[in-house]
């Protein structure tokens, strides 16, 4: 006999919010968005007048930030669409996918940073440092701004954590161009801009790395990493009347959507005297408590039904 149910176990979203976990930011995404636009204009201006590779590569990097954060707010829209026939989940995975494309921008930005650095480093190029380092200015506030706007989303949702990982390495990018300026403005030192170009871009490709292996663990459907598989199993085998215990699945739908399957064998003495509904409850009221879950589905076996199931499979 299989039931589903919902464990009653609240996380994710404000209380109120409906839809996936990043639904409920999109209004911040927006804002974070046009801070974003703002300062790349501004930084794009900056380079210009001074010439300046740390200046170019930060706004290289808010432009793919600008791009990223429009994927994610796309990603959302079509993340919150209900599901159909075809489509049981809907299309909770568009935001996980958002994230993946997120993370190749980044890599092909910090790429390009690292290579023009180091052909700066050899062929040093003149740079106004006092301006620099009031666009430099500018930058850090705004990215500051952004990263307090996204700061609760991030520790909910892939897709708003790799919005707020692209706000935070534009942050210590637009202080490495405030310093490398401040540097050329003290000592005329050409090469410090090129310098703080190579940090901006080491500083981009790991937290890239870190969010593209979070997404792929959501595709490849592993385990959600707060869940604890060996803890599950023990939880459900130490119930009253559950004899065994097969086909213990945990994977990730999307942030903030953690699913759980199992096929739990119990003794017919068990179902005779509390009957299914009442294992089923301790079941939900066991994972509810112990296990951060959305969504469980059981599969009630008697004794001895793992093995005509198996027959039937083959």
């Amino acid at each position: 006999m299989g039931a589903g149910h919902d464990h009653g176990h609240t996380h994710g979203p404000p209380p109120g919010a409906t839809g996936t976990a990043a639904a409920a930011y999109r209004g911040r995404l927006r804002i974070a968005l046009g801070l974003t636009l703002t300062v790349l204009l501004a930084e794009i201006a900056g380079a210009v007048v001074t010439g300046s590779l740390a200046l170019l590569a930060d706004a290289g990097h808010m432009a793919t930030d600008a791009v990223g954060i429009s994927m994610a707010l796309l990603a959302i829209h079509f993340a919150n669409r209900p599901p159909s026939e075809r489509r049981t989940f809907g299309y909770a995975r568009a935001e996980v996918l958002a994230a993946v494309a997120n993370c190749l921008l980044l890599f092909g930005v910090g790429g390009y940073i690292l290579y023009e650095a180091v052909r700066r480093l050899i062929t040093p190029t003149e740079v106004e440092g006092g301006l620099t380092v009031v666009f430099g200015v500018v930058g850090l506030v705004a990215n500051l701004i952004s990263m307090a706007v996204l700061l609760h989303g991030q520790r909910e949702s892939l897709n708003v954590r790799g919005a707020f990982l692209e706000v935070v390495a534009d942050a210590l990018g637009s202080f490495a161009v405030i310093v490398s300026a401040a540097v050329v403005v003290a000592t005329g030192w050409r090469q410090a801009d090129p310098i703080a170009s190579l940090l901006i871009g080491l500083m981009i490709v790991p937290r890239a790395w870190k969010l593209l292996r979070e997404a792929l663990d959501v595709l490849l459907e592993a385990a959600p990493k707060d869940v604890d598989m060996a803890a599950v199993r023990r939880h459900i085998l130490d119930l009253p009347g559950v004899e065994g215990l097969h086909d213990l699945h945990a994977w990730t739908i999307t942030s903030g959507l953690p699913v759980l399957s199992a096929h739990v064998v119990v003794s017919q003495e068990a179902l005779d005297a509390v009957g299914h509904e009442k294992l089923l409850h301790d079941l939900r009221n066991c994972l509810g408590e112990h296990f951060d879950v959305e969504h469980c589905t059981f599969q009630l076996e008697p004794s001895g039904h793992a093995v005509h199931e198996a027959r039937l499979c083959h």
